[in-house]
């Protein structure tokens, strides 16, 4: 089911103002949020529930969660949205309401962001569909488009300052979710997960985001690295985005640490130490907008924000420099030619 038409840009007068574009002008780095869906979990969530969900029958837990980082020093936090488009809410047969629980949920943020001492940009979170584009799987990139195009425009009207496409892993989807943005005038980033032996789990390497945003047009505020399998793996990624990037802001949001089941609940090994380490090394390699995927909690953000306050750039670190302070690889890069291991993910 597709089932909603969407319009180009001039939908309404609104000018968006590239809020993230100049705050970077005016700051060294930006301090993006932490986990929604982990976070959630230790909140009540239950396994098989759907964050989303949460947008309409407990939205006072959703502000308390962006409140909460608020507090820890964000200046960017993202909507409870990632997986909030119509072909994920099909699994709970709420894709009817698509466009409604966006705007909600971007509304919900706008209200924790309009309170804070500081500018606070609210990010419209949007993650992928959940299927595979033509000709490996059922979707159209159309039909992507218009998928997209419905999530955007809730969250836009909503309050949300910008899209923030993330834990992207296929071209064509990234391209899909790109144009659904500028259709609607909406200034946008990009991450990509490189969980796949450096990759993502389509073959797309750190260092050819870069060229492919090139070729979409507008280009994205920012490009980087989200999610994936742990702080070291995503800092090597940073490298590799940064040395190709000509200029583009390069985003950091990586997991803290390694998931590990402690009986029935999954935990995330990193602690607030080594997520502030990992926050210093991704400002030297190259990322102005740093933030933590799964896992990441508020006191990780605190610690985070206080490093970065008290830290000055150095020069990009080694691999035996990120490996020293935040552990080994978690999936060291695959050789060239072997074949990627699709499989299902959310972020965190």
């Amino acid at each position: 089911m597709i089932g909603w038409s969407w319009a180009p840009a001039g939908i309404d007068d609104r000018k968006d103002v590239r809020l993230l574009t100049e705050l970077l002008a005016e700051r060294p780095f930006l301090l993006a949020d932490g986990a929604t869906g982990t976070n959630l979990f230790e909140m009540g969530l239950v396994s098989g529930e759907a964050p989303e969900l949460w947008i309409d029958s407990h939205p006072d837990r959703i502000m308390a969660l962006h409140q909460s980082f608020v507090d820890a020093g964000a200046d960017l936090i993202l909507t409870n949205t990632f997986g909030c488009n119509q072909r994920r809410l099909m699994l709970h047969d709420l894709q009817s309401r698509a466009r409604e629980l966006n705007r909600m949920a971007a509304q919900l943020a706008r209200a924790v962001a309009d309170k804070a001492p500081r500018r606070v940009i609210v990010a419209g979170s949007v993650g992928p569909t959940g299927d595979l584009l033509a000709p490996l799987g059922p979707l159209t990139e159309e039909e992507a488009v218009a998928v997209f195009a419905e999530q955007i425009a809730g969250l836009r009207e909503g309050g949300a300052e910008l899209a923030w496409i993330e834990t992207m892993s296929a071209q064509e989807e990234m391209r899909a979710a790109a144009r659904a943005a500028a259709s609607l005038g909406m200034p946008y980033t990009l991450t990509a997960s490189f969980d796949t032996a450096g990759r993502t789990m389509m073959g797309l390497a750190p260092a050819a985001l870069p060229a492919f945003t090139a070729t979409l047009s507008p280009q994205p505020e920012a490009l980087g690295a989200n999610c994936g399998v742990g702080a070291s793996d995503l800092v090597m990624s940073v490298l590799d985005l940064a040395a190709g990037a000509n200029g583009t802001p390069i985003i950091a949001k990586a997991n803290a640490g390694i998931p590990q089941w402690q009986g029935a609940h999954i935990h995330y090994s990193g602690t607030p130490a080594v997520m502030g380490a990992y926050a210093c090394l991704a400002y030297d390699a190259g990322a102005r907008i740093i933030g933590g995927c799964c896992g990441t909690a508020p006191a990780h953000l605190a610690a985070m924000r206080l490093a970065l306050d008290q830290h000055e750039r150095r020069a990009p670190p080694s691999l035996e420099a990120v490996v020293a302070a935040l552990g080994p690889l978690a999936q060291p890069p695959r050789a060239e030619g072997a074949e990627p291991r699709r499989r299902d993910r959310r972020r965190g």
